[in-house]
């Protein structure tokens, strides 16, 4: 006979918005995100934080949502890659990965933009060893990885050209 597990009720602000749900203690933050809210962008690669295919922000800080359980989150303010455009355009980041091609299957990509958008908060201005040093978490089997520090080389320089505007 099979026990009834206890859930557990947690609130979570997932891309601006208030969600509530019921998880059991072992959930991973990435299976709730996926199968409980209905957010793809992070994926299951490895579910063990070598890959970075499901890194989202968790309060800020780039997590993979692969080791984390959803119960610690509880509270948290999450970004997942769907956060990241304001519904209408492209995040720059996302724009210039379509440009310069840093993106192949797409398996990785989410991952990429969630740590290559921490960065960029950090360090706007990043040499190209910073870039790679930043996204040295996240594999990538498809493009080899040129593309993908051009993209967020060009992202550097059009979000620096858009804040000079202000």
């Amino acid at each position: 006979m099979e026990e009834k597990q206890e859930k557990h009720e947690i609130t979570l602000e997932v891309n601006g918005e208030e969600r509530n749900l019921s998880v059991k203690p072992e959930t991973l933050l990435v299976h709730a995100l996926r199968e409980e809210l209905g957010y793809t962008g992070p994926k299951v690669g490895c579910e063990s934080s070598l890959c970075g295919a499901c890194t989202v922000h968790v309060d800020g800080e780039p997590i993979k949502s692969c080791t984390m359980l959803a119960v610690r989150a509880d509270g948290a303010e999450i970004t997942t890659v769907e956060g990241l455009s304001d519904g209408e355009e492209f995040h720059p980041l996302q724009e210039s990965f379509q440009q310069e091609h840093g993106l192949q299957c797409g398996y990785c990509t989410p991952g990429m933009l969630m740590t290559a958008t921490s960065l960029l908060e950090e360090n706007p201005d990043p040499s190209r060893e910073e870039i790679r040093e930043s996204i040295d978490g996240n594999l990538c089997r498809c493009t080899g990885y040129q593309n993908i520090v051009n993209a967020v080389e060009s992202a550097a320089e059009e979000l620096s050209s858009q804040g000079a505007g202000d």
